[in-house]
C-alpha cells in the first residue's frame, strides 16, 4: 500500500515533488499567447478528468470551475436560483417553463436556442447512467418558441436548482456527435475550452463573442497534479496561480497570506456494506460505529482544520443542527476477530492516513482489517460494485442542487446510482421520496433532517468529519473565486497582476 506523504521521510517527499513537478507548467503561457492583455492563469487541480471532460460525468464541475460550460440557471450563496442561459422561469403542476436568453453563441459559432437546450437535457436524461441530479425523476423536454418546457413525473420543487448542476450543462451539437460528449469548442462560457491533453493538462482561451462581461484574463492553463505535496509545492515554487485542495498537511507550510480556508458542505464518511459482508449484520454497523473515535481524526489528521460530525450535514447547513434530534441505532456485539476491507484512494492526501487511524481503531475493537487503496479512477467501481466491506470517501452533499436531498437519494436511495452502502430500506426510502417532494422553505429542511435521521438509524454510513476547503492562491491573483459548493474557481473577473 502506498503511503501517504504525511508518513514519508522528509527526502522522499521533497524527491517526489520534484520529480512530479519538473516540467509540471512548462508549457503554460504567462504571456499574451491567447491574444488579449495580461497573464494567464495557471490553475493545478486534484483530480484528472474521468470520462474525458463529459458533462454526463462528475467532470462537469472541472468545465463550471474553468467558466466554459454554462447552464440555464445559478445558484446564489444561499442555494437560491438565479438566472444564466435561461431568464425567467415559472411553474404550472409538473411544468416549469424556461424563456431561453438571446444573443448566446456556442463557442464554435452556432447559436443558443430552445432546440439546443432541449437536446443537451434530453441527451443528460437519458444517459445511462443518468447524471445523479436526475435520480429518481422521470424528466422531459420540448422546445416552446424561444422557450424550453421541463415536464417531471411528479410535481418537482426543485427543477430550477436541478437544472443548475453542472452536469447539465448546455452544449453545441458538435460536443454529441462522438461515442462520448465531448466540450471542447462546444460551451457557451468567457472561455473557450481548446485543448484536452488526457489526464496531463488542459487549455482554454478568453471567448470574444460571450454574451456576458468579457474575461479580464486572456486564458487558464491547468495542469492536474493528483499528488497533494507536489499540488502545493506549484504555489510555493511561483509555478502556479491557483492550486485546489491544498492537503491540510501543507496548509502550514504555505504562506498564510496565501491560503484560504472556509468550511464546507463536505463530509469525510465511513460508508458500510449493508449488502453483503459482515456489515450486512447492524450490530457489528453498530461495533463499527462505537469503535471510532473522530476527534482524533480531526486532530491528528487534519490538524484540527476541520469540524467533528454530528451527522451527515454539517456547519455549511447551519439549519442541520438546530432541527436534528437523536437517532436510535442498533446495539453492538462484539465483532470476534471479523475480517473486513476498507477501500480508499489517494486523490485526497489525509484519506489514506485516515484509512489506517480507522484501521487501528477497528483492531483495538475486535476486527481484523485490510486497506486496499489507489487512485480514485481505479477504485470508483469496485466501491459502487459492493466489493468493499466499508469505503472511506469525501462526500460533497448540496454538489449539484444546492440542496441535499439529491445527495441524500444518490447515496442511500435504494435505487441511487451513488449508493456505495448497497443500501435499500424501505424507511429509508419514504423519508428520501417525502424530502424529495416537500416544496422549499422550512418544512423541506425538516423533511430533509428526517431523512438523514433514517439513514443514520441503519448505520450504513458514519459521518466523520466536515472538511474545510484549504485553497491556494499566489499574490498577484485578482477575484479568484472561494465556492464551498466546489462549483465556481476561474471566472471572468478573475486575472493575474
Amino acid at each position: 500500500m502506498r503511503l501517504p506523504a504525511r508518513l514519508l521521510p522528509l527526502s522522499a517527499v521533497t524527491a517526489a515533488s520534484t520529480l512530479l513537478l519538473t516540467g509540471c507548467f512548462s508549457e503554460s503561457a504567462s504571456d499574451d499567447s491567447a491574444g488579449g492583455d495580461g497573464k494567464r492563469v495557471r490553475v493545478a487541480m486534484m483530480n484528472p478528468p474521468r470520462s474525458g471532460l463529459s458533462p454526463l460525468s462528475d467532470d462537469a464541475f472541472k468545465l463550471s470551475r474553468w467558466s466554459t460550460a454554462e447552464t440555464l440557471v445559478t445558484l446564489d450563496a444561499d442555494g437560491d436560483s438565479e438566472p444564466a442561459l435561461a431568464t425567467k422561469w415559472q411553474q404550472n403542476g409538473r411544468t416549469w417553463t424556461f424563456e431561453i436568453r438571446d444573443g448566446v453563441t456556442f463557442h464554435d459559432g452556432t447559436k443558443l436556442t430552445a432546440e439546443s437546450v432541449v437536446r443537451s437535457l434530453t441527451k443528460a436524461a437519458t444517459a445511462s447512467p443518468k447524471p445523479r441530479i436526475l435520480d429518481g425523476v422521470d424528466l422531459t423536454v420540448k422546445a416552446d418558441g424561444d422557450s424550453v418546457a421541463v415536464t417531471t413525473g411528479t410535481e418537482d420543487p426543485l427543477v430550477p436548482q436541478r437544472l443548475s448542476s453542472p452536469q447539465l450543462s448546455i452544449l453545441a451539437a458538435k460536443a454529441y456527435r462522438g461515442k462520448t460528449v465531448s466540450p471542447v469548442g462546444a460551451g457557451t462560457g468567457p472561455f473557450e475550452l481548446t485543448k484536452v491533453n488526457g489526464t496531463s493538462s488542459a487549455t482554454l482561451d478568453r471567448y470574444d463573442d460571450y454574451w456576458g462581461s468579457a474575461a479580464k484574463s486572456p486564458g487558464i492553463d491547468v495542469k492536474f497534479v493528483p499528488d497533494g505535496t507536489a499540488r502545493a509545492a506549484t504555489l510555493r515554487s511561483g509555478e502556479a496561480d491557483v492550486v485546489e485542495a491544498v492537503p491540510v498537511s501543507q496548509a502550514a507550510l504555505l504562506d498564510k497570506d496565501l491560503v484560504t480556508e472556509v468550511p464546507m458542505p463536505r463530509t469525510n464518511t465511513l460508508y458500510l456494506n449493508t449488502g453483503s459482508g459482515p456489515f450486512k449484520d447492524a450490530t457489528l454497523r453498530a461495533a463499527a460505529r462505537e469503535a471510532l473515535d473522530t476527534e482524533s481524526i480531526v486532530k491528528g489528521v487534519y490538524e484540527g482544520r476541520a469540524d467533528i460530525a454530528k451527522g451527515l450535514l454539517g456547519p455549511a447547513l447551519p439549519w442541520a443542527a438546530d432541527l436534528r434530534k437523536p437517532v436510535e441505532r442498533a446495539k453492538s456485539v462484539d465483532p470476534k476477530g471479523k475480517t473486513i476491507t476498507i477501500g480508499t484512494f489517494t486523490d485526497r492526501a489525509e484519506l489514506p492516513e485516515v484509512a489506517q487511524t480507522l484501521q487501528q481503531q477497528l483492531q483495538k475493537a475486535g476486527f481484523k482489517v485490510k486497506l486496499d487503496v489507489r487512485e480514485y479512477a481505479n477504485i470508483e467501481s469496485d466501491a459502487l460494485a459492493g466489493e468493499f466491506d466499508a469505503f472511506v470517501l469525501s462526500r460533497a452533499t448540496v454538489l449539484d442542487s444546492g440542496d441535499p436531498a439529491a445527495y441524500l437519494y444518490s447515496d442511500f436511495g435504494s435505487k441511487g446510482s451513488f449508493n456505495i452502502s448497497q443500501l435499500s430500506d424501505k424507511k429509508v426510502d419514504a423519508a428520501l421520496e417525502k424530502a424529495a417532494g416537500t416544496k422549499t422553505g422550512d418544512a423541506r429542511r425538516q423533511a430533509v433532517i428526517d431523512a438523514e435521521a433514517a439513514v443514520l438509524a441503519t448505520d450504513a454510513a458514519i459521518p466523520m468529519l466536515h472538511e474545510r476547503v484549504i485553497q491556494g492562491d499566489a499574490a498577484g491573483v485578482v477575484d479568484v473565486e472561494h465556492d464551498p459548493r466546489e462549483r465556481a474557481l476561474i471566472t471572468a473577473d478573475t486575472y493575474v497582476k
